[in-house]
């Protein structure tokens, strides 16, 4: 395997009889479908948080256990799933993904029934295990999808549709779930909370999420090989290079920092000396957040085709920290809308830090997903410990844990990211 340049991933090598260069198109727009859903799912726990919260009365910390079992999937299946991928292929895996990702959403109708706090967190866990198979299947079927050189801006691409997803998401579920969440946070209301709201939402993602499955069994995806490794390189591991494990961390960063902050925009922007918002009107703020996202991405895919993408990596992380920090030390409007931008500079980072991290990987790029979305627990771990510095200050001390991410994604995008692994 020839050592690729740091912003490109492995070549894939094509079995096609032909000859003939090999068309993607219809490939790539299909998986749109797959980037939009795992959006929508991932970010309708901005809206479970807020409304968890009220329901069982809990602390900033208890609700972040809603993060723990989601993003704790991540951890516990990501290599696991890079496996099975290795096995059945990346449509298999994205069968299966798809349909274990319907049966959480159907595990929430009994959860509702039991108002069990316990019986919701593992219906998220099911529901998240899903979405890493969709993940780990995903993300590197896009990669190696075309011409290498492009994977970065290809990737962002599709990681728009997932912003789409967490845009409409916040919006959908503030109409269906939080519009039921009175504007009081005693323990007298929460009693008369209908915890049954969720249900029928997760009813329809659910059927929906299995009529894709059906799709997609019938649709041809194009099958990739990885061109064989030379001599030389017989027999590494994924934890020989170094560039990928330095990107597992800036993975964890990344989605720690973008979770801890998008799963507490609802609580900051309620703060009276932020916009003193009711949950309704704050959840339907969230959509600017991951609408920022969305934006960035779509502009994204076309610079990192014109930019260095490490340093475009490093110029958004940078960013991020000068409006947390704007944020954080003023209020009211400010305080509101410098802290939705922060959506505008996260909109890159996942695509980015994940195709500088499989660069060059060939036969070990599903094993090397694998590991990446193991570090997607950073957004279990990130935001529980930013719940409890909130529990132990205040919500805006507890901004400094995203900062921290952040300066670390700038380091990975300027030096991080170089190989050094011969």
């Amino acid at each position: 395997m020839a050592l690729a340049a740091p912003s490109s991933v492995s070549a894939p090598a094509t079995t096609d009889p032909s000859g003939a260069s090999p068309r993607y198109t219809s490939a790539l727009a299909s998986l749109t479908v797959l980037f939009f859903m795992m959006g929508f799912i991932t970010c309708l726990n901005d809206i479970l948080i807020p409304y968890l919260k009220a329901i069982f009365d809990l602390s900033y910390a208890q609700a972040n256990l809603i993060n723990l079992c989601f993003f704790g999937a991540y951890f516990f299946m990501g290599i696991p799933a890079g496996f099975l991928v290795q096995r059945i292929g990346y449509k298999g895996g994205m069968l299966v993904g798809f349909m274990v990702a319907a049966l959480g959403c159907f595990l929430f109708y009994p959860a509702a029934d039991s108002r069990s706090y316990g019986f919701f967190l593992a219906a998220l866990f099911v529901l998240a295990t899903g979405v890493v198979l969709l993940q780990v299947a995903g993300n590197p079927y896009v990669a190696i999808l075309g011409p290498p050189q492009s994977a970065p801006a290809r990737l962002t691409l599709t990681q728009a549709f997932n912003s789409l997803g967490t845009t409409v998401a916040p919006l959908l579920g503030s109409a269906l779930i939080l519009s039921n969440l009175p504007d009081l946070d005693t323990a007298t209301s929460a009693a008369a909370i209908d915890v049954r709201a969720v249900q029928t939402p997760y009813l329809a993602i659910g059927g929906v999420l299995l009529v894709i499955s059906i799709l997609l069994a019938f649709l041809k995806l194009p099958r990739i090989t990885h061109a064989e490794e030379p001599a030389g390189q017989a027999g590494r591991q994924i934890w020989h290079y170094r560039h990928l494990l330095l990107g597992a961390v800036g993975i964890f960063a990344y989605v720690g920092g973008e979770v801890a902050i998008g799963s507490h925009i609802v609580s900051y922007l309620h703060l009276p000396d932020v916009a003193g918002l009711a949950p309704k009107v704050a959840g339907d703020k969230v959509a600017y957040y991951w609408g920022g996202a969305m934006v960035g991405r779509f502009l994204g895919a076309y610079l990192l085709n014109k930019l260095n993408p490490g340093r475009l990596l490093a110029f958004t992380a940078v960013g991020a920290v000068v409006l947390i920090l704007i944020s954080v030390a003023s209020t009211g409007q400010v305080a509101m809308w410098s802290l939705l931008a922060v959506g505008l500079m996260n909109s890159i980072m996942f695509a980015t830090i994940f195709t500088l991290a499989v660069a060059g990987l060939g036969r070990h790029t599903e094993a090397a997903s694998g590991l990446l979305n193991v570090a997607i627990v950073g957004g279990a771990l990130v935001p529980l410990l930013f719940g409890a510095i909130a529990d132990a200050s205040s919500l805006r001390m507890a901004f400094v844990l995203p900062v921290l991410c952040y300066l670390y994604i700038m380091w990975y995008g300027l030096k991080g990211h170089v190989r050094q692994d011969g």
